[in-house]
């Protein structure tokens, strides 16, 4: 199913994942604009490294990284930061800083303010590069009395690496565009740095959404000129007919122009990747197609008619070129799986198969009249065999076979009539009703039939006897799906719930589907006995295990009570995993996505992969009240674990808590209120 036909397309706010995913190897913080001192609500992992201080101990602190200041930093370029923050401008600076060794280092600081979809600045992006290496050796105490070249080797040595990690670090001049300055803070190249605001995915503009009006009309387009395809094709090579007709001819024509369009649009299509996105990314989209479908397609959209139209080419590569177009029966296996997203109902796929029943009855009307058209006349004798289903068809219908003038045969019934009657043969034998006038009566036709009946039965059995069957093992999941999704429908109808929650609750649930796929976790593990059922908790929380320090120390043992006492949770964009004032009983580790705190309408920190915010139960007596909202911003993967949960694992094994209270540092303390002052006020005041 994942996430039904159209994907995960809710409006989400993924500020967070393109800041990371286009910033490379840069070193950057996020600070809010709003707040006095712009203090510090998410910085990255390359900034910790560089800096040497934990992700939650440079949160909340000042986005000019005045902590980080010492006795050589330069108190006229920190007034020109502090500035370029007041003014909300956006600027460049060479400064001086130490890290939390006391080590003194040269960054090249860019400031670059964010704005909202109002255009409002609402946060600050600061990225660092070590320039020591570009710089004078620092003259400090522990470098007091040495040479100017033992200084610079350690200058040097101290910033290994920083040829390949520096962007570039010169000055462009002041006359460079403001999205070129913007998009060199994050080497974005010719894109503009996103805005922190909640938006619908968009795609390229050559990209055409799948679940669109226009895809959707032109796969049912593609789905009934396959069906022409399968219908003709046969007809044509059984009965030999030469597209002599140019209206034919025209026709075919331009139903291969409409296949080759058809390429064209899909290498421009979106899909709904394994995880339930949609995937607009050109060259995933390209990779896909080319991996699936595009050499079948290919094959099916060269025109075969146009070379079969002319008449010097030779009847048996004629009917060779003519018979290649049934490729395109391979296209229905597509378009019938796109028949189930589209109208998600089990009529469909019934209606699917007695269309093939109707195809496979056509195809065998088409190999019935070409066995009887091969022996009605014996070319050696030059006579015909009055035991051929054809001949007593022409004597019934008044047009047997004559010989003419120059000694051949011809007459016989016409095509129509040969084409309806071996419809009707084998329409009666694949039912297994066959009223007996029309009867096999040579060898051929014998054999044929034999063959003729064993495919009818399997066919009858399959597709009518068993089609209750059918449904029950390949769509019992779909089925329930659309049962819970009718229950949800229904229950928000009845009580009138608001548009916006219904559309919040529905997403939610469609998300949930996706990245779970209708399985019962609890469910699942309670079948397996407790030794496995550990081991699958454990793998199952295995990136919490390895991202952080506080678990590396466990035994086994500890390991399998913790994660057999672990939560995943997953959040839709807008759900609030905590509310103000709601008690904190839970640790929350963030697997994937990103969330916002905010506190009096305020964020105050920004949440990403490897964060862990709740309370620190292990030192705390008293069950905390959460002090800030929790709020997706986009699609999250949470594990979860109960504070008295914790608590118990954490008694018993009593060497691995004391190891767990040291390590475990939170990004964020829900039970701590933050005391700032907006800039708002302040100005207000001064008014």
């Amino acid at each position: 199913m994942a996430g039904g036909r159209r994907g995960l397309v809710a409006p989400q706010n993924t500020f967070l994942e393109n800041i990371v995913r286009r910033s490379n190897d840069t070193n950057f913080v996020l600070g809010n604009a709003q707040i006095v001192d712009w203090p510090i609500v998410y910085s990255n992992d390359g900034f910790c490294k560089l800096s040497g201080y934990h992700r939650a101990e440079v949160m909340q602190k000042s986005s000019t990284c005045s902590f980080m200041y010492g006795e050589l930093t330069d108190k006229e370029t920190t007034e020109k930061v502090r500035q370029t923050f007041e003014n909300y401008e956006m600027n460049s600076f060479e400064v001086l800083m130490y890290k939390k060794n006391r080590m003194p280092v040269w960054f090249f600081v860019k400031i670059a303010p964010i704005r909202n979809e109002q255009d409002k600045v609402v946060l600050f992006l600061c990225t660092f590069s070590d320039i020591t290496a570009f710089k004078q050796p620092i003259e400090d105490e522990s470098s007091k009395g040495w040479g100017k070249f033992a200084r610079l080797t350690r200058a040097l040595t101290s910033s290994r690496g920083v040829l390949q990690q520096l962007a570039p670090a010169v000055h462009k001049g002041e006359s460079v565009h403001k999205h070129s300055r913007l998009a060199e803070v994050l080497q974005l190249g010719s894109d503009i740095l996103p805005q922190y605001k909640q938006e619908t995915p968009k795609t390229p503009p050559h990209i055409i959404l799948h679940y669109c009006l226009f895809k959707t009309t032109w796969d049912w387009v593609i789905l009934i000129l396959t069906f022409y395809t399968a219908i003709m094709v046969p007809y044509n090579v059984s009965f030999k007919t030469k597209q002599n007709n140019v209206t034919w001819l025209v026709v075919d024509s331009i139903v291969d122009v409409i296949f080759l369009v058809d390429i064209v649009l899909n290498f421009h299509t979106t899909f709904v990747g394994p995880a339930g996105e949609v995937i607009s990314d050109p060259k995933l989209i390209r990779m896909n197609y080319v991996k699936t479908w595009f050499v079948i397609d290919l094959l099916s959209c060269l025109p075969y008619d146009v070379i079969n139209a002319f008449e010097n080419v030779d009847e048996g590569i004629s009917s060779l070129f003519s018979s290649l177009k049934v490729v395109r029966l391979l296209r229905l296996g597509r378009v019938a799986r796109k028949l189930d997203h589209y109208i998600e109902y089990g009529a469909a796929v019934l209606v699917l198969l007695v269309c093939v029943f109707g195809l496979a009855a056509h195809w065998l009307a088409c190999i019935w009249y070409s066995i009887g058209d091969y022996e009605v006349i014996d070319e050696e004798t030059n006579s015909v065999r009055m035991d051929s289903w054809l001949y007593l068809l022409g004597e019934t219908v008044g047009r047997p076979y004559r010989l003419n003038s120059s000694g051949r045969w011809e007459g016989g019934p016409s095509k129509d009539s040969v084409y309806i009657t071996s419809l009707y043969f084998t329409m009666t034998s694949l039912t297994s009703i066959g009223f007996g006038n029309i009867a096999p009566n040579t060898d051929g036709e014998k054999i044929f039939a034999v063959a003729m009946m064993m495919i009818g039965s399997l066919l009858y059995a399959t597709i009518f006897g068993n089609v209750t069957t059918i449904f029950q093992q390949m769509y019992a999941n779909t089925n329930r799906y659309h049962e819970m999704l009718n229950s949800v429908r229904d229950f928000l109808k009845l009580y009138q719930v608001p548009k916006g929650l219904s559309e919040r609750v529905m997403d939610y649930i469609v998300s949930t589907w996706s990245m779970t796929r209708g399985i019962d976790t609890d469910k699942v593990l309670q079948i397996c006995p407790k030794d496995m059922r550990a081991d699958i908790c454990v793998h199952l929380n295995r990136k919490v295990f390895k991202e952080h320090p506080a678990f590396r120390l466990a035994s086994d043992g500890c390991l399998r009570a913790l994660a057999m006492e672990f939560q995943t949770i997953h959040s839709a964009p807008g759900d609030l995993i905590y509310h103000a004032g709601e008690s904190v009983d839970s640790l929350c580790f963030v697997v994937s996505g990103s969330l916002e705190v905010i506190q009096d309408d305020e964020v105050v920190a920004i949440l990403g992969k490897g964060d862990v915010f709740g309370d620190v139960f292990w030192k705390e007596m008293t069950l905390a009240q959460s002090c800030a909202n929790v709020r997706a911003l986009t699609y999250c993967d949470l594990h979860v674990i109960k504070r008295d949960e914790l608590q118990k694992v954490l008694e018993f094994y009593s060497n691995f808590a004391n190891h767990f209270a040291r390590n475990l540092v939170l990004t964020y303390n829900l039970r701590k209120r933050i005391v700032f002052r907006k800039i708002v006020d302040v100005k207000r005041e001064e008014e």
